[in-house]
C-alpha cells in the first residue's frame, strides 16, 4: 500500500560558501570537465606554476582555516564555509570572491579569471587558473577568501591591525 503522505525534500541549506558541500550521491555518474563551457585563451606561462602546495604553506598559517577532501577535490574551510576549492586536477582553484565585483575581475582577466559554473553562481564565488598566477598574487587571492569567512577580529589580530 503506498505512503499517501506528501513527500518534502529539503535541499541542503546553503552557505556563503562556494560549490555545495551536500553528500556525496553514490550513484555513478559522468562527470562533465570542470571548465565546461568556459572559454578564453590560455593562460600565459609566468616561470613556475603556482600549486596546492604553495596554498597549503599560506592556509597553513591562517587561523581557524583547515583542508578537507570533498568528492575527490581539495576544499579549504573555516568551520563549514568553503573558502577555497580546487578541480579534481588542480589546475583551477575557486575562491571566495564578491559577487558584485566579479564580473569586473573576469572582464579584466579573462586568461586568468574565469566566472563559476552556473549553479555556483550564487554564490559570492570565482574560478581561477592557477598557471596564470604569480606567487604574490595567490598569497593575496587566499588571504582576502579567508578574511571573507573569518570573524573581522580574527581577520585583524592576524593582520595585526584593530578590528572595527
Amino acid at each position: 500500500m503506498p505512503d499517501s503522505a506528501p513527500r518534502h525534500h529539503h535541499p541542503p541549506t546553503p552557505s556563503l560558501s562556494g560549490p555545495e558541500n551536500a553528500p556525496c550521491d553514490r550513484r555513478p555518474q559522468a562527470r562533465p570537465e570542470e571548465n565546461e563551457g568556459r572559454t578564453a585563451e590560455p593562460p600565459r606561462q609566468t616561470g613556475k606554476v603556482v600549486s596546492l602546495d604553495d596554498v597549503r604553506a599560506i592556509t597553513g598559517q591562517l587561523p581557524r582555516s583547515y583542508e578537507a577532501l570533498v568528492r575527490d577535490r581539495v576544499k579549504f574551510r573555516v568551520g563549514r564555509i568553503v573558502y577555497l576549492a580546487f578541480s579534481r586536477d588542480e589546475t583551477v582553484m575557486g575562491f571566495a570572491f564578491p559577487k558584485d565585483e566579479r564580473e569586473a575581475l573576469v572582464v579584466s582577466e579573462p586568461a586568468k579569471f574565469m566566472m563559476p559554473k552556473a549553479s555556483d553562481l550564487r554564490y559570492n564565488w570565482v574560478a581561477v587558473r592557477l598557471a596564470a598566477l604569480e606567487r604574490s598574487e595567490l598569497r593575496e587571492l587566499v588571504i582576502d577568501a579567508w578574511r571573507m569567512v573569518v570573524p573581522k577580529s580574527v581577520a585583524a589580530a592576524y593582520l595585526g591591525s584593530p578590528s572595527s
